[in-house]
C-alpha cells in the first residue's frame, strides 16, 4: 500500500505530465494496478482484511466466549464474567492458549457490540435548577495527608459553582453544604437534582418516587425548594455537577493543597470558586459571573435564619464526667455535670447542653474510641483532690503542650504543703482569661517572685489594665501658675508647734 505522497506523484505524472501507466509504474517501482487505483482516487485506502485471520487455538472457543458475554446482560453488574473468569471457564473445556489472546478477542467483541452514548442537550431558565453531589480529594492538613469529602453545588443556568470540604459525608455535613451554598449564591434555586444518596433518601420506590429522610424534608421545607432524584445508575441526568466534580479537583486541588485546618481549606476553595466566575463556558455568550448576575433575581430569597445543621442525641454522663457519641468520649465541666444531657453534633464541632444552655463545646472527632478532653473541665475537681494531679489524664495531655513557665512555677510550688492546690487555682484563671495573658502573668510573677495565686492574679490585672503615665499639664493659659512661686517659710510651722506646747 502506497502513501498519500506517492499517490500524488502518480496523479501528477498521469494528469499533468501525460505519462503512460507503464512508464509511471517503471519510474516509481510499483504495480500498474496500484497506479490505476491512484488515478481513480486521490484518497488513501484503508487496509481491510479480505478474510479473517486464522485462529487455530482460540477459534473453536469463540462461540462459547460469545455465549458467556451475552449471558452477562442478564447478570448483576457486580457478578458478571470478566476476562479472567471466562479464561478459567474455557480452560476447563480444553483451551490451551494465552489469557492475553482471549482478552484481545473479548475487547474486540465488546467494541463491536458497544453503542456510542448520546445525550439530549439541555437548556435551563435562570434560577430554576441546581445540581448537588459529593466528590473526594487528597489534601495535606496540619502535615498529614488525608482524603476529604467535598460537597459540590452548581447552578444550571449560570454554571456558578460552590465547593466545601468535610471530614466525612455525614447528613449534617450535607445540610451545611446546602446552607453555605445558598449563601454563596445569594439565593435558593427552585429545584435541586441529586443521586439517591443516603443523607436524603431512605428508600428508592418505583419510578422517581422516593421515601425521603425526615431531616432532609425539614431542610427542604425550611428553604422551600423542590428535590429531584436521578434514576439509579444514571449519573448523566445531573451531568453538570458530575463534570464540576472532576473540574474542581483538577483545577483547584492540583498541586495537593497544604493547609493547617479545614477552615483554611474551605477559605481556599471558596476563593477559587469566586475566581471561576471570570471563566467563560464554551458556547456561552457571557462569563459565569455575568450570567449569575442575570440569574440572581430569579432565585428564591434566603430565609431570616439559617437551618441548624446538626444531629441531636440525649446522652448520659459517665463517672469520668464524659458523654459518648459515635464511640468517642467528650468531657463535661465537673462542676456543671448532670446525669441527663443533650449532645448536638455539627460537622466540625460538638456542643453539650444542659436544657438550653451550652456547657461544653469540642472540635468534633472523626476517629474512633478517642477521649476528647478539655482539661479546664476537671480543675474544680482537682482543686478538691490535688493528690490526683500527677496522674490525671487530661492534665497529663495538657502538660505535653503547655509553656515552660508553667513547669517552673509548678516546681517552685510543689515544695510547699498546699502548692499543687495553689497551682490548680492559678490554672483556673484560664476559665475567664485568654491563654496568652495567663502565660504572660505567670512569667511576670516568676520574675517578681510572687508565685502564689494572688500574685499571678495581680500581674494579670496589671496586664489587663496597665498603668499609664499621666500627660504633663499645659499651663500656657495660666501664666500666674507657670512662673516661679515664692517658697514657703517653714520656720513659721516650727513657731506654731512651740506655741502649742
Amino acid at each position: 500500500m502506497i502513501n498519500v505522497e506517492d499517490r500524488e506523484k502518480i496523479r501528477q505524472a498521469y494528469f499533468n505530465d501525460k505519462k503512460s501507466l507503464r512508464q509511471i509504474a517503471a519510474d516509481l517501482h510499483v504495480a500498474r494496478k496500484t497506479v490505476r487505483k491512484a488515478i481513480e482516487s486521490a484518497e488513501a485506502e484503508t487496509y481491510k482484511l479480505s478474510e479473517p485471520r486464522p485462529a487455530p487455538i482460540l477459534g473453536p472457543f469463540k462461540q462459547r466466549i460469545d455465549e458467556l458475554l451475552k449471558e452477562n446482560e442478564h447478570l448483576p453488574p457486580k457478578q458478571r464474567y470478566i476476562g479472567h473468569t471466562i479464561f478459567r471457564e474455557i480452560q476447563k473445556e480444553g483451551y490451551q492458549g494465552k489469557e492475553s489472546t482471549l482478552r484481545g478477542y473479548i475487547g474486540q467483541r465488546r467494541q463491536e457490540r458497544r453503542r456510542p452514548k448520546v445525550y439530549i442537550p439541555l437548556e435551563f431558565d435562570p434560577g430554576t435548577d441546581a445540581q448537588a453531589d459529593w466528590g473526594e480529594a487528597l489534601v495535606e492538613i496540619a502535615g498529614q495527608r488525608a482524603t476529604v469529602q467535598i460537597f459540590y453545588m452548581r447552578l444550571c443556568y449560570s454554571r456558578k459553582l460552590f465547593m466545601m470540604a468535610f471530614p466525612a459525608q455525614k447528613q449534617e455535613a450535607f445540610f451545611e453544604g446546602h446552607v453555605q451554598a445558598f449563601r454563596h449564591f445569594q439565593g435558593i434555586p427552585h429545584r435541586i437534582s441529586y443521586d439517591n444518596l443516603r443523607a436524603a433518601v431512605q428508600k428508592v420506590l418505583e419510578g422517581h418516587t422516593r421515601q425521603e429522610q425526615r431531616a432532609f424534608i425539614a431542610l427542604r421545607s425550611h428553604y422551600l425548594f423542590e428535590s429531584y432524584f436521578c434514576t439509579p445508575g444514571q449519573g448523566h441526568e445531573k451531568g453538570g455537577v458530575e463534570h464540576s466534580v472532576g473540574f474542581g479537583r483538577r483545577n483547584f486541588m492540583v498541586p495537593i493543597p497544604q493547609v493547617a485546618s479545614f477552615a483554611e481549606l474551605n477559605t481556599l476553595l471558596l476563593a477559587e470558586c469566586l475566581k471561576d466566575d471570570a471563566r467563560r463556558v464554551d458556547g456561552q455568550p457571557v462569563i459565569i459571573g455575568e450570567a449569575w448576575e442575570l440569574e440572581k433575581s430569579a432565585l428564591r430569597a434566603l430565609p431570616a435564619k439559617d437551618y441548624k445543621c446538626c444531629v441531636s442525641r440525649p446522652v448520659c454522663l459517665t463517672p469520668y464526667s464524659q458523654v459518648e457519641f459515635e464511640t468517642n468520649r467528650y468531657s463535661v465541666p465537673a462542676d456543671k455535670a448532670q446525669s441527663q444531657l443533650v449532645l448536638k453534633a455539627y460537622p466540625f464541632r460538638v456542643d453539650i447542653l444542659d436544657l438550653k444552655d451550652v456547657i461544653a463545646s469540642h472540635a468534633r472527632c472523626y476517629e474512633r474510641n478517642q477521649d476528647v478532653f478539655n482539661p479546664l473541665h476537671y480543675l474544680p475537681l482537682l482543686e478538691q483532690r490535688p493528690g490526683a494531679f500527677q496522674h490525671a489524664k487530661p492534665l497529663r495531655r495538657w502538660r505535653e503542650t503547655w509553656p515552660p513557665a508553667y513547669e517552673r512555677l509548678l516546681a517552685k510550688l510543689q515544695t510547699e504543703d498546699q502548692g499543687v492546690r495553689e497551682f490548680v487555682r492559678i490554672l483556673r484563671l484560664h476559665e475567664k482569661h485568654p491563654a496568652h495573658l495567663v502565660e504572660a502573668a505567670i512569667a511576670q510573677a516568676l520574675e517578681y517572685g510572687c508565685i502564689h495565686a494572688a500574685g499571678v492574679e495581680l500581674c494579670l490585672r496589671q496586664l489587663l489594665r496597665p498603668e499609664t503615665t499621666p500627660a504633663a499639664l499645659d499651663l500656657a493659659g495660666h501664666p500666674r501658675l507657670g512662673g516661679d512661686l515664692e517658697r514657703p517659710d517653714l520656720h513659721r510651722y516650727e513657731q506654731l508647734l512651740m506655741a502649742g506646747r
